[in-house]
């Protein structure tokens, strides 16, 4: 059973729910990690074989961060296509607010994190990155989301910054050379609310630490982007009541939830949307990525009326250590271009259009109002069993 699965099986004890079905075909992109630094690129890609860790693995072997070339490419290809109302196709962009200040960490066991508002970390270099970030989303093409502050769980990695053994010995062997992190070489560091090493209910943070943690992320936000966010996706998917709650007080509308279940959105007990993602377009991670499934998982969306939200982590869009970003731009171009040939009154939407289509049937573009057929359903736990992928 999948993880978001998982929840909407908890999500079951307080059903029926009210879910939202469309009658023109609705597509949101949905990106995660952006701003996150992993790999200090060549450099401290070399360093580390030099060490004698073994990379190119696992595609995460080559995750660094995007460059504004990278972005640039993003938004012509994006611009080049336009919607039913003349709207062009934009891409929600998860960002994570802070990363490991290294510099300032070396020598000691403290974690300490340098805002992505004032810059990146010691070493990194990406010349116009923050401006091309800001001319995607004037341009209507970005749309920035809030991730959290960082990925990873900070309890999980302050109980083995000391440890001899040999995940201390890896933490400090990539410290060393400027990379965070390479998760899938040590998921025990878990997620920000989450820590696997837990036990039941304690894997997520306490209601008191969530709101500390979203709090902290909302403001690094802030500051970095002169908006609070209205949509959030919590690392690796991992979130609980607690988190949707805290998520409703600093005045987060649109709740992500990962691949896995065909799910209409709906509210929960807080008054946040959740959305769930329904087509994975990740070319670069997945070995046996299918252009075809991922147009025939879109168009079983639109038959069941429920909007098109695909899943495509920033990793996709990386060109410095592998070239992942060519591969992945045609194979979005043809996604995009099929559904506007099959769905010629298909519309591009952001997180805070559908929330506020829903809410009152149209929603605002730069230079219109777009109108669509909102139809609120009451859901039983038994009708709900077939939304199951």
């Amino acid at each position: 059973m999948t993880f978001a699965t998982n929840l909407w099986e908890k999500a079951k004890t307080f059903l029926p729910i009210e879910g939202f079905f469309f009658d023109r075909p609705l597509v949101l992109l949905q990106s995660d990690d952006w701003g996150r630094v992993g790999l200090r690129d060549r450099e401290g890609f070399d360093q580390l074989t030099a060490t004698g860790l073994q990379l190119g693995q696992h595609p995460y072997d080559f995750y660094t961060l995007e460059t504004a070339d990278d972005l640039s490419a993003v938004i012509r290809l994006l611009k080049g296509h336009r919607d039913s109302a003349g709207r062009p196709a934009c891409i929600g962009m998860n960002f994570l607010t802070a990363n490991l200040d290294l510099s300032r960490m070396r020598g000691g066991n403290r974690i300490e994190l340098r805002l992505l508002a004032d810059g990146l970390p010691d070493g990194w270099e990406r010349p116009g990155l923050f401006e091309v970030y800001r001319e995607g989303m004037e341009a209507g093409v970005f749309y920035s989301a809030l991730h959290g502050a960082t990925h990873f769980s900070e309890a999980a990695v302050a109980r083995h910054v000391s440890d001899q053994g040999t995940r201390g010995t890896l933490l400090h062997q990539l410290w060393d050379v400027g990379t965070p992190y390479i998760y899938w070489r040590m998921p025990w560091i878990g997620y920000e609310y989450w820590d696997p090493e837990q036990t039941g209910n304690n894997h997520f943070l306490s209601l008191e630490q969530q709101e500390k943690k979203v709090g902290a992320a909302v403001g690094f936000f802030a500051k970095c982007f002169s908006a609070v966010p209205r949509s959030a996706c919590p690392p690796g998917y991992r979130g609980n009541h607690d988190t949707f709650r805290v998520y409703a007080q600093y005045g987060i509308r649109v709740v992500q939830n990962g691949a896995g279940l065909l799910a209409p959105p709906h509210f929960d007990r807080y008054g946040g949307l959740h959305i769930y993602r329904s087509v994975e377009l990740e070319p670069a991670v997945e070995e046996s990525f299918s252009l075809d499934a991922a147009v025939e998982a879109a168009t079983k969306c639109i038959q069941r009326k429920l909007p098109v939200i695909v899943s495509i982590h920033s990793i996709n869009f990386h060109s410095t250590l592998q070239d992942f970003r060519t591969a992945t731009l045609q194979v979005l171009d043809r996604f995009l271009t099929v559904l506007e040939q099959q769905y010629p009154n298909l519309l591009y939407l952001h997180d805070e259009d559908l929330w506020q289509l829903v809410q009152t049937g149209s929603y605002d573009t730069d230079s219109h109002v777009v109108s669509v057929g909102v139809t609120k359903r009451k859901l039983s736990g038994k009708s709900t069993t077939g939304l199951a992928r």
